[in-house]
């Protein structure tokens, strides 16, 4: 069964096939034993699976709680686009190990990084989630992000860029940029208003609103969303469904989509993180986010 826009559908089809997929799960319990049973093992703080037909990216943080992002987090992941890019799978499934999709950038991270030398890591940090969002850009392949539940800042921004984005009834969706003292990330100044309009992006943009799954479904940010108990084994049987086409097809049709919007992401890209760069490394941006982090991070 799956909630689409709102609506509830049965899917006769994948139900009978749901059996066959409850081995493959994104479960917190399996971080260890996935990782053990992976031949590539140069990643510390993602799994990459290669599975028949695609690429499957897991969020799985060692050095950051509810999968945050760091420069180094957001390194290997471009690493990891870099190589499917390159390789024989025909799309990509972006997904988490544990009860949280992403939370965004670590500030606690920030927080330690910033106090030591502000300029020469306001630069290094923005030029990291430039880059991470530009891989996400560039990416030719379709994007399939599965939300197993909460998706904030950065972790919600980048959905937009990604192509098929599937959510558990659990998922919700918050990009609190103005609250937390931070300009947007992620090309959210541009791909907000289109997709949700102006007046619920700037609520989510300035106000820190908070859009629950469905919620996001009936506004175009999540295309379809799925019950919790059985939404990995739906995301898995779709995703081996998509990898049964043509490799050619994909990508064409994913350029056709695309290949229009690239050079102004790109821009739009460019302009937020410099503007993040300016902030971090002006004392008085510095004082004010590190005024509102010490006495509240924004909770998952």
């Amino acid at each position: 069964t799956s909630l689409t826009n709102g609506g509830l559908n049965l899917h006769s089809t994948v139900k009978r096939k749901l059996d066959g997929e409850k081995d493959y799960v994104f479960d917190k319990r399996l971080r260890y034993s996935v990782r053990q049973n992976e031949s590539n093992c140069r990643f510390r703080d993602i799994v990459v699976r290669k599975e028949d037909g695609f690429t499957h990216i897991l969020l799985s943080s060692q050095t950051s709680d509810n999968n945050a992002l760091t420069p180094e987090i957001m390194k290997e992941v471009r690493r990891a686009l870099c190589n499917a890019s390159a390789d024989d799978s025909k799309l990509l499934l972006l997904s988490a190990v544990g009860s949280v999709f992403c939370s965004g950038l670590d500030y606690s991270y920030l927080i330690g990084r910033l106090s030591n030398d502000r300029r020469k890591e306001s630069t290094r940090i923005a030029e990291a989630i430039r880059d991470f969002v530009k891989a996400f850009i560039q990416f030719k392949k379709p994007i399939v992000v599965a939300i197993n539940g909460p998706a904030l800042g950065l972790g919600a921004s980048i959905l937009p860029l990604c192509d098929i984005v599937w959510a558990s009834e659990k998922a919700w969706f918050q990009t609190p940029y103005a609250t937390i003292r931070l300009t947007p990330a992620g090309c959210s100044s541009y791909t907000f208003p289109q997709i949700l309009g102006v007046a619920l992006a700037n609520e989510m943009l300035f106000c820190g609103r908070k859009l629950t799954a469905q919620e996001a479904c009936s506004r175009g940010l999540v295309s379809q969303v799925f019950w919790p108990t059985t939404f990995s084994q739906e995301v898995m049987l779709r995703v081996k469904e998509m990898a049964s086409c043509s490799a050619v097809v994909l990508e064409e049709s994913k350029c056709l989509v695309r290949s229009f919007l690239k050079s102004g992401l790109e821009d739009v890209n460019e302009k937020e993180c410099q503007m993040l760069k300016q902030l971090w490394s002006s004392s008085k941006g510095l004082d004010s986010l590190f005024s509102y982090l010490q006495d509240k991070i924004y909770e998952v």
